[in-house]
């Protein structure tokens, strides 16, 4: 039981969902929101408030405007797409706190949350039973 209670803890440590940023945004959270995809996917449509960094554009000289003293939450197309592990990994190799947000901006609208961009979607009234 001690193991299994240490792999939820570690798997909370490490990931966080929709509902959950949309709350820590909300309470202007000390969170950084990072889109790991590509300048084009991003401007297309995005988390409101997010940055873009490519994951393969991550680099010391990237990232150095950045202050490590937030929490950072990565995030790519969904599950589908490897871009926000690829991009927590390069994060926390960097020496960020970083969590990778389960189901990516897919599961973002999926929730009802808002997006921005070329192809913004209007968020609804969420509530979660979560």
């Amino acid at each position: 039981m001690k193991k299994q209670i240490r792999f939820y803890e570690k798997k909370l440590k490490y990931e966080t969902d929709a509902w959950d940023l949309f709350t820590a945004l909300s309470a202007q959270e000390r969170v950084i929101v990072v889109d790991a995809r590509s300048s084009e996917a991003f401007n297309a449509e995005h988390i409101p408030q997010a940055i873009n960094i490519p994951h393969l554009e991550m680099s010391r000289k990237t990232t150095a405007h950045l202050d490590k003293s937030f929490k950072y939450v990565i995030y790519c197309d969904g599950i589908g797409c490897n871009a926000s592990t690829k991009g927590a990994l390069k994060m926390v190799q960097l020496g960020f706190s970083v969590k990778e947000l389960l189901g990516g901006l897919e599961w973002w609208r999926r929730d009802g949350y808002a997006t921005e961009g070329d192809n913004a979607v209007a968020g609804k009234n969420v509530s979660c039973g979560c």
